[in-house]
């Protein structure tokens, strides 16, 4: 990118407040629009000129196009930083320009609550129909076989299982890790996995009601971290996996299992899926960024979807985290 270009870009307040929610999240172009309040055409002009200059990035998902920053802070080009680093200075110090975000900002809530309601009313609806679901689209039984083979025989120790749905993964692993705590947001998810993990010593097992988003934990807790058919439904799941990493001692593990990206749209309205599966690249970016060494994939052919599962080891410094995230 050009200095020039990148002025031109900025020229315009709609971009800097483009901008200014995209630094906040990842947004598709229609959620823009809506938080603009101006035309989809319009606002998909003004992305591509940031995106022409660097200043946002592009992701398309069937239909749906996402508008994100271009990198983290510490990937970002120094002429990327200052840039945003002047915009958020203008936040603070231009009285018109803050009161415009705030108010935008107060709209980005609205969105994510509505994205967050349609997931959830999913979930409270089709609770008891989970397992049955998650078998249309994957044999369970090979996904089970080879994440046990994945994970091999080095132990367990403390571990979490996120988003623990009717607490399948819990049970299939609570005889060889010290102690299972299972996570979900939804209550009735919970009642569903207490009555299937009732059976456990009380000190074996505890079911916990949090988001992924962000763990009701104390860093550095957990050996092990399980994300079982979960991530594609996390609006970010970058801060998800942060999350993990935050709660996952050094040395400790975590493993992935969702679908290879795919274009199955109807998944979006019928299963309230945020995001159609990942590539390796995706994943193998996301861990090293939260602070995981990546190991190589494992793909699960014969189903509608390939599914996947990802292993990440957590790095024990900063300074190793920094050097690997960089490469």
């Amino acid at each position: 990118m050009t200095l020039e270009t990148i002025l031109k870009a900025l020229a315009d307040p709609t971009r800097l407040r483009i901008m200014r929610l995209l630094a906040a999240m990842e947004l598709a172009v229609g959620e823009l629009a809506q938080v603009l309040g101006q035309s989809q055409p319009r606002v998909s002009r003004h992305v591509g000129i940031l995106c022409d200059a660097g200043l946002a990035e592009r992701r398309r998902e069937g239909s749906w196009v996402f508008l994100h920053a271009p990198g983290t802070a510490e990937t970002l080009t120094p002429l990327a930083a200052s840039v945003a680093g002047l915009l958020a200075t203008a936040e603070r110090e231009d009285e018109g320009f803050a009161r415009q975000c705030l108010e935008d900002r107060r709209k980005l809530s609205a969105i994510r609550a509505a994205r967050e309601a349609s997931a959830q009313a999913w979930f409270e609806r089709n609770a008891g129909e989970w397992d049955e679901l998650r078998r249309m689209h994957s044999p369970d039984r090979m996904v089970e076989q080879a994440l046990v083979e994945a994970l091999g025989d080095a132990p367990l120790g403390q571990l979490l299982d996120i988003g623990t749905g009717t607490g399948r993964m819990a049970e299939l692993f609570a005889d060889r890790a010290e102690r299972v705590v299972a996570l979900d947001k939804s209550l009735e998810m919970l009642k569903l996995a207490r009555a299937k993990l009732q059976n456990l010593s009380a000190d074996k097992i505890e079911l916990v009601q949090g988001d992924f988003a962000d763990l009701p934990f104390a860093e550095a807790q957990f050996d092990t971290v399980l994300l079982h058919q979960v991530l594609h439904f996390a609006q970010h799941p970058e801060a998800a996996l942060h999350e993990a990493a935050r709660v996952t001692r050094a040395g400790g593990r975590i493993a992935i299992v969702d679908f290879a990206a795919h274009g199955r749209e109807e998944l979006r309205e019928r299963h309230a899926h945020a995001r159609l599966g990942f590539d390796d690249s995706q994943i193998r970016q996301m861990l090293r960024q939260a602070g995981y060494s990546a190991s190589a994939p494992v793909a699960l052919e014969g189903g509608e979807l390939v599914v996947k599962i990802w292993l990440g080891q957590r790095r024990s410094t900063p300074a190793a985290a920094n050097k690997e995230a960089a490469a």
